[in-house]
């Protein structure tokens, strides 16, 4: 059974699982589904075509699922999917889609949201994602699996940022983050490669080492992008790591690429 605080607000229509608790001076409104041990903590406002997958925390004063920030919404049923096992901390404020953007806003398991971070229409966050202090992606941005995100950070709308990807605290992320990619900066830059987080996720020296080769190639100052694209691609076609990167670059994107400030890869 379900352990609701007599002071929370909680329609008959939403759907609670199992082991759910909702702490004091909560709303949970009528079209919302919390998933079996989910927590919300205390004054956590849950509204609209919202669902929350199980055992995920939220912290006091979240707000999930209020009408997203768009000028041209005009009231549409679209949803916000979030989860299971993700904590969402005090003031995370997450958007439902738009008719504009698919309908949807997605968010997957295992991450961790900090204070006052932010997730707007129609954007899909993959899984095992950090969200330091207030980063914030506008909408239709697209982060990828293990990506984190520094205090402050801004992501402007339609950007994708690449798994493994690393945004440092205060960027301004105009342009897409390749898979693995370090970028910092008021308006961010790519520094490198987050050699960091490859060694923190367990990725060997020689899948490092051989990355580390294709980025220098890629990102050297010889011919065009996408020459150097192809000849990389030649060059490590069986390298995993490496193919994702190609992949990124190749894919059909709203933004420009996030490149290093010199145009060098270091």
């Amino acid at each position: 059974m379900p352990d609701i605080h007599p002071t929370a607000v909680v329609s008959d229509r939403a759907a609670i699982g199992e082991g759910v608790k909702i702490g004091p001076f909560c709303i949970v409104e009528d079209d919302v589904e919390l998933g079996e041990s989910v927590e919300l903590m205390a004054h956590v406002v849950v509204t609209g075509h919202t669902s929350i997958g199980a055992r995920t925390k939220v912290y006091p004063f979240a707000s999930l699922g209020q009408p997203p920030q768009h000028l041209k919404y005009a009231g549409e049923p679209s949803t916000l999917v979030i989860g299971a096992d993700c904590v969402i901390r005090e003031q995370v404020t997450m958007s439902p889609g738009t008719s504009f953007g698919g309908m949807e806003t997605r968010v997957g398991d295992k991450c961790y949201f900090m204070v006052g971070s932010h997730v707007a229409h129609d954007c899909h966050v993959g899984n095992n994602v950090l969200f330091i202090n207030n980063a914030t992606i506008a909408g239709h941005c697209r982060v990828d699996d293990n990506a984190i995100l520094g205090g402050l950070a801004a992501v402007h709308q339609w950007v994708r940022i690449g798994h493994h990807a690393f945004i440092g605290g205060l960027s301004g992320v105009e342009n897409d983050v390749i898979p693995f990619g370090s970028v910092l900066g008021n308006r961010a830059y790519l520094g490198g490669l987050n050699i960091v987080g490859l060694k923190r996720a367990g990725f060997d020296r020689e899948n490092i080492h051989t990355l580390r080769q294709a980025y220098r190639l890629l990102f050297s100052n010889e011919g065009t992008l996408m020459e150097r694209v192809e000849d990389v691609a030649a060059m490590f076609p069986d390298d995993a790591l490496v193919n994702d990167v190609i992949d990124f670059i190749r894919a059909d994107s709203d933004r420009a690429l996030c490149t290093p400030r010199n145009g060098r890869g270091s």
